[in-house]
């Protein structure tokens, strides 16, 4: 029996804002959680590579995830993200984010080493084992270098405390194996895709890790939930074609830049700061942005 089970629909990859020193922003960082409360979203997934994780320093990771967990009240689930290659890394991190009270933790697989499956699968299950949360799996090949095959995702699956998957493999037909490779067990499948989120609804997935809920947090909710309610499917259809050109955005270039650019023009968040060696989005990229969320109205008046 699996110790505890993730709801459906959508969590958010939060970003992570700066000021203008390159300090993190608590009052915004606040805000922004507090703004995804009053969306209802299921959960918020920060210190991945949205909350630009990699380019915190282990202290700010800390602070980072204690303004959430204070901030979220047990209003929704805290599912932070390890970005660790080291299993002894990732064992360290897994054990602070449980402490500081994270609900579930995600497991990145190991990234740069290029393990052969049957090291990721010694990686998971020994992470697992010792894990007082229960874990999700990170498949992120374009971050990684490698992918999680389905075959592997499915003999972790039957781990008593790996409960689900991050999956952000764009191929459906991927996304699909695992899905029915895994459906006799406790296991919840996720794409770490906006624009894969209501087919693989549809296909029997459980939702979403999304970029773009940092952005329309209430309007993704409904997408995927409409998508899990046989009687709604049109509606979520209709959203799904209404807000694809924003998923599509929040990938332009490099993950978060679109999504800070978007919070900034949309009056969300004092600028759109980076920490390098990741840059603000071009200017002309910059300019579609606008195009896009002014045609949904998202822009301030």
């Amino acid at each position: 029996m699996k110790k505890d089970v993730l709801k459906n629909g959508v969590y958010t990859l939060l970003i992570t804002p700066f000021k203008d020193d390159g300090s993190i922003d608590e009052p915004n960082l606040i805000k922004l959680v507090e703004r995804q409360l009053e969306a209802g979203i299921k959960g918020i997934a920060p210190l991945g590579v949205t909350g630009e994780s990699p380019l915190l320093t282990d202290k700010e990771e800390l602070k980072v995830l204690r303004i959430i967990v204070k901030t979220v009240g047990g209003k929704c689930k805290v599912i932070p993200d390890t970005c660790a290659s080291s299993l002894w890394k990732a064992k360290e991190k897994i054990k602070i984010f449980s402490d500081l009270g994270a609900d579930f933790i995600s497991v990145f697989s190991p990234f740069f080493v290029l393990p052969q499956p049957s090291g990721v699968i010694k990686f998971y299950e020994e992470i697992a084992d010792i894990s007082p949360v229960p874990i999700l799996l990170h498949n992120a090949q374009d971050r990684t270098g490698i992918n999680l095959e389905p075959v592997t995702t499915a003999h972790l699956a039957k781990h008593p405390n790996i409960v689900g998957i991050k999956d952000g493999n764009k191929n459906l037909d991927h996304l699909a194996k695992v899905i029915y490779l895994t459906k006799d067990d406790d296991f919840k499948v996720f794409t770490g895709k906006d624009s894969t989120a209501f087919p693989l609804v549809r296909f029997g997935g459980a939702g979403s890790f999304s970029v773009s809920a940092n952005i329309i947090p209430y309007k993704m909710n409904k997408i995927v939930m409409f998508a899990l309610n046989n009687e709604e499917v049109d509606r979520a259809k209709n959203s799904h074609y209404k807000y694809f050109n924003l998923f599509e955005a929040m990938r332009w270039e490099t993950n978060p830049m679109a999504a800070k650019m978007a919070l900034y023009l949309m009056g969300l968040l004092d600028n759109s700061n980076l920490r390098l060696p990741l840059t603000s989005l071009t200017e002309e990229k910059t300019e579609k942005l606008k195009f896009i969320l002014n045609k949904l109205n998202l822009l301030p008046k």
